[in-house]
């Protein structure tokens, strides 16, 4: 497009607006669908962001922490466990390590087997907890060591637990990205249909401009510039609701999980400003495409 046809475009022509329907059908349309799409779009949006930060929260957490499991008998726990704390203090790649105490247990095991444990009656192993550092310790050689200096102890580095966890956090990270496509394709389908019909309705009109000298880009560029602007300001709509409802969504919490804290964090709460402009870009090519395809058609 030239430099006066970008103009024309943006300021608008009142004689070549004339021959798009202000309203009607189409117009309700495009508006409706711009702004549907648009909310989808920031909730989509947001769970892909949401899940991307959940997986690497996870990947992160997960990966530097571990526990030591000592199943000794009674009379020999406490020593074990002193011994495998000072294995474990002397391990480099260890940033910490400290036995979790009865109440402490007994909190882990009550979601299963209630509040009111007794743990003295249960032969429950002692807990470990393992903080690793940056770069972490040799897990091979620290499990080789505490098997040589404590039997009973087993070290769990929570891989099996880790790796089915994030991967579900970026299978829904996907989804939202396959979703927002899905957004993107739907909305230039109808944009299209909607435009189709559009040219149908006045085609009449359109012969009688051919017949006085308008050109195909002339016609295009009204029908264009209607649906474009028509796309971005229900897309501004749809958007405003959709970062709206962001925000009544639940906050981060531990005991909601995953479940909350899906909305935007710092810069990412600009991106949905984007949305609208890629609605108008959207609304823009489906409009030239579905234009070009009617006028050769009339021809």
């Amino acid at each position: 497009m030239s430099r006066g046809t970008i103009r024309a475009f943006v300021l608008g022509d009142a004689q070549a607006d004339r021959m798009v329907p202000p309203n009607g059908i189409t117009a309700r349309l495009t508006l409706f669908v711009a702004a549907a799409m648009a909310f989808l779009a920031v909730f989509a949006l947001a769970l892909s962001l949401a899940t991307g930060r959940l997986a690497d929260r996870w990947a992160g957490e997960l990966a530097h922490a571990a526990t030591l499991r000592i199943s000794a008998a009674p009379d020999q726990r406490a020593a074990q466990t002193e011994a495998a704390l000072e294995v474990l203090n002397q391990t480099e790649g260890v940033a910490s390590a400290r036995a979790l105490s009865e109440a402490e247990q007994a909190a882990l095991l009550a979601p299963w087997l209630g509040p009111d444990l007794a743990l003295e009656e249960l032969p429950v192993p002692q807990l470990v907890e393992v903080i690793a550092e940056d770069p972490p310790y040799d897990l091979a050689g620290l499990r080789l060591r505490l098997s040589a200096e404590v039997p009973g102890a087993v070290l769990d580095d929570h891989s099996r637990w880790r790796r089915p966890l994030v991967d579900a956090a970026l299978s829904l990270r996907r989804l939202g990205w396959i979703s927002l496509l899905l957004i993107v394709g739907a909305t230039g389908a109808m944009i299209t249909l909607a435009a189709n019909a559009a040219m149908a309705a006045n085609a009449q009109v359109i012969e009688v401009l051919r017949l006085v000298g308008a050109t195909d880009d002339y016609i295009a560029q009204a029908f264009m510039r209607r649906f474009t602007l028509r796309a971005l300001s229900g897309a501004g709509v749809g958007t405003v609701l959709g970062i709206g409802g962001v925000i009544l969504l639940p906050a981060a919490s531990d005991e909601g999980g995953f479940l909350t804290g899906l909305g935007f964090q710092g810069a990412g709460w600009l991106l949905p400003l984007l949305i609208p402009m890629l609605a108008a870009a959207v609304a823009f090519l489906a409009t030239l495409r579905a234009t070009r395809r009617c006028l050769g058609a009339l021809n």
